[in-house]
């Protein structure tokens, strides 16, 4: 754990659940609790819970679930101690530096310094004899000096060790630039660096923190873009280019490109507002993150066949996330930095103010796979466009670009209407047999919705989730296990929660779910939030508590392979202490 307990479970204390969430949801209570709209997800019925006797929030329909500190990581993208260094802030707290474990806070700090110091070297080198040629390839695609500085664009030396060599000075070794992602040690352990030859382009955090970089070749070397890796400090997955800029923006809108390039040339251009996801697809993690700064979003990918593809997958993740999303259609030139360079500014906002709506975009698509002069496959547009339709949520949007689809192949409205709901109706029916299935299969909705978190045993399951929703209702039972370990449960999850709640009650420290927030991946501790919102009575909790260690222990000797005289040994031990249960005196 990075600190004390002690602290944890007091910065958790100090911590207003419900005040820190109506900061951005708006709750309404209803008895004990509090219910809004869930901020890391879109919908319009409120499934978000928060309750505050037990310091825990549950969303029912993304399944996001944790406490405070959980809250905070997840809804600004930060880590688990950046997350705790905001609530310490927030309430008026100092953050111990004794308790941190070994080095992992001055680990982050020196590889975000390893990170600044390289950026500095590498926009001083891009001035230097040997970044002429970055320099002309930056200035020969239209920037100018200012927006090389905004960006902290710079160049990588076609040397082995250049950076190696310029950071030994600052008292780095090869090891600390390996950690950073800027060196690379190939199979004979020689190690050197990772960016050579190379434009740069820095990488910045919402923060302003130097993360990572991406590099643009000057030959014909491959790959012709290459980017850091993953490292404590940067994940390409969950961060997004120039967003450090694009968030001060009045703009009201993100505009999304394919590129650095893209990016930086909008920028200059006045469209603040613009940024590109690094290397790698936009994920759901992109979205989310975009949606904290804007309500829409406008795509400005590549007019080319793997730009329309990579629209067609980032629009039902950003309208999942919550946003508006429009779509640019680019005539007389690839992307957005061609399109300024031959037509200016002006004909580029033009163009954003004719972005057309998610929608008819797709419709457009659809449209493109059919020759609508030939009637059967207009039939087969009619038929593609209204599956598409009815997967919108709003009667009056499948009615509307019912139309556009109907004017589109000639047909009437009416007829397209009628498609259009027998597709929905197809639709819900389907959702409706799912849903009955699952109904009529409990075991598969005791299971985690994470298919890695998987239960093997769901009896015993069942009854390790109930003995530690008893232990965090009453912390009194911790004594009463009987011996009881996270060894003999089935699922090595409640197991190892079991174990750390045990240790917290061994060391007279609140038994509280957030206060494992350290110790739990965010997964972990969505699926547990889901296990603590569950009914459980605490009337008869050392009855309840015997019964499911018995499960528990029977369904252990089961898996061990045991004789059947062992278990009968292990009913009567049962039979024993449920008759010595009964027998006490109130």
């Amino acid at each position: 754990m990075a600190w004390p307990p002690q602290f944890l479970d007091e910065l958790i204390d100090r911590t207003d659940l419900v005040d820190l969430v109506g900061e951005s949801v708006r709750l309404t209570k209803k008895g004990n609790s509090y219910w809004g709209c869930c901020p890391f997800h879109s919908e319009k019925t409120p499934s978000f819970h928060v309750v505050p006797d037990r310091k825990i929030y549950k969303c029912f329909g993304c399944g996001k679930g944790g406490g405070a500190i959980n809250f905070v990581m997840e809804l600004d993208n930060l880590s688990f101690r950046e997350a705790v260094e905001v609530l310490a802030k927030r309430c008026g707290m100092q953050v111990p530096d004794s308790g941190a474990s070994p080095g992992a806070k001055e680990r982050r700090e020196k590889l975000l310094t390893i990170n600044k110091q390289a950026a500095r070297a590498f926009h001083r080198w891009l001035y230097s004899p040997e970044g002429a040629q970055g320099l002309a390839y930056l200035q020969k695609r239209g920037l100018s000096k200012g927006t090389l500085t905004r960006f902290g664009l710079g160049f990588a030396p076609n040397r082995w060790d250049a950076l190696i060599q310029e950071l030994s000075k600052e008292g780095y070794d090869k090891r600390d630039l390996l950690d950073a992602g800027l060196a690379v040690s190939n199979k004979d352990g020689r190690i050197y660096d990772r960016f050579r030859n190379r434009v740069m382009f820095p990488i910045i955090d919402t923060g302003g923190n130097v993360i990572g970089f991406g590099g643009r070749v000057m030959d014909d070397s491959t790959p012709k873009y290459l980017n850091s890796p993953d490292t404590p400090v940067y994940n390409k997955s969950r961060n997004v280019f120039a967003l450090n800029i694009a968030k001060k923006s009045k703009a009201g809108q993100v505009i999304l490109t394919e590129g650095y390039m893209d990016t930086i040339s909008l920028h200059q251009a006045g469209f603040d507002s613009a940024v590109a996801s690094l290397g790698t697809a936009l994920t759901p993690d992109h979205a989310q993150l975009l949606s904290r700064y804007f309500p829409q979003a406008i795509l400005a990918y590549d007019g080319d066949g793997a730009g329309v593809a990579a629209a067609q997958r980032a629009i039902p993740l950003l309208e999942k996330a919550g946003l508006k999303v429009r779509v640019l259609r680019m005539r007389g030139a690839k992307d957005p930095d061609e399109f300024i360079k031959a037509y200016g500014r002006d004909a580029f906002q033009r163009l954003l103010d004719q972005s057309e709506n998610q929608v008819d975009y797709r419709l457009d698509q659809i449209k493109k796979k059919y020759n609508l002069e030939d009637d059967t496959q207009k039939v087969a547009f009619l038929q593609e466009a209204a599956q598409m339709l009815s997967t919108l949520p709003s009667a009056v949007e499948r009615e509307i670009y019912g139309g556009h689809a109907a004017q589109t192949a000639g047909v009437s409205p009416e007829t397209m209407a009628l498609e259009v709901k027998k597709a929905f109706q197809q639709r819900l029916r389907k959702e409706k047999k799912k849903q009955e299935r699952r109904d009529l299969a409990p075991a598969v909705n005791q299971q985690p919705q994470t298919r890695e978190l998987r239960y093997e045993n769901i009896r015993s399951a069942l009854a390790e989730e109930g003995v530690i929703r008893l232990l965090l209702l009453d912390p009194g039972l911790a004594g009463e296990m009987g011996g009881l370990t996270g060894k003999e449960f089935s699922s090595p999850l409640l197991g190892r929660v079991f174990d750390l709640l045990m240790d917290r009650a061994g060391q007279h420290l609140n038994l509280s779910l957030p206060a494992l927030a350290g110790d739990l991946t965010v997964l972990e501790m969505d699926h547990m939030a889901r296990v603590a919102q569950k009914p459980e009575s605490v009337a008869n909790s050392r009855r309840s508590l015997s019964d499911y260690i018995a499960v528990i222990r029977g369904e252990g000797l089961k898996r061990s392979g045991q004789s059947e005289e062992a278990l009968l040994l292990a009913a009567q031990k049962k039979n024993l202490e449920k008759k010595a249960y009964m027998e006490e005196k109130p």
